[in-house]
């Protein structure tokens, strides 16, 4: 009699069994309604977080559809909606990056002073560096043929022809050619972006000394740099 009332009672294990399948489902359940929730432009800025991280990471040849898709926990055919494939979202994320840097860039070119110029001008780029690595680590590396208008190259001569002038007037005060301007903008432009590069990864010194003597190199030149350079805007 016993055995057959044992039978007929439920076995506590399957209880426990039932109770955590129910969690399960429940836990599937919310995630699916927490994905119904997102909004398209909730689920498009989504992606491009991803794909930055991804992006910055490994280079654009390297990272996938397959991956973008899994690392944001939705199909393939969500990526292709939204950007049309890695190349349209590569290129919304090097748009927004070479934009906020150049605003940056204008932000910072502020008053006359030519070395004070040079100054705001390597530090705009080294917080930038600082504050956004991955999107400066897309901008520096190879981009795709889509979006060959936006590159770092294009946006270091950005740069340059706005600090063009300003060199001219200074070539001019010391009756040297104005025409030299533009070559010479474009090295100092570079010289400071390559050194950001390079700053990225060992990030020693701090931003402040490494632009204070790029602008001893710049400004002075080999034959006469000061033994401890310092930035002008920071003795204020």
């Amino acid at each position: 009699m016993s055995t057959l009332v044992e039978e007929l009672e439920p076995d506590d294990s399957d209880n426990v069994t039932d109770i955590s399948m129910a969690k399960r489902r429940d836990t599937a359940r919310r995630a699916a309604d927490a994905k119904v929730r997102m909004s398209g432009q909730e689920r498009r800025e989504q992606l491009l977080t991803v794909g930055r991280k991804l992006f910055a990471e490994k280079g654009f040849e390297a990272v996938s559809v397959e991956e973008i898709a899994s690392s944001a926990k939705v199909s393939k055919p969500v990526v292709y909606e939204h950007f049309g494939g890695k190349e349209g979202l590569y290129a919304v994320l090097v748009d927004r990056e070479m934009n906020y840097l150049l605003n940056s860039f204008e932000e910072a070119l502020t008053g006359t002073n030519p070395r004070l110029l040079l100054e705001q001008a390597g530090m705009a780029l080294f917080d930038y560096i600082d504050e956004y690595p991955d999107g400066f680590r897309i901008l520096v590396r190879d981009s795709p043929v889509s979006t060959s208008n936006s590159t770092f190259a294009s946006l270091i001569i950005d740069v340059a022809t706005q600090v063009e002038h300003l060199l001219a007037n200074e070539f001019a005060a010391h009756k040297m050619d104005k025409k030299l301007a533009r070559m010479y903008s474009q090295m100092l432009v570079g010289m400071v972006a390559l050194t950001g590069q390079w700053w990225l990864d060992v990030r020693k010194p701090k931003k402040d000394e490494v632009v204070a003597h790029l602008v001893n190199l710049a400004w002075n030149g080999l034959a006469g740099m000061e033994a401890k350079p310092e930035l002008l805007m920071r003795k204020r």
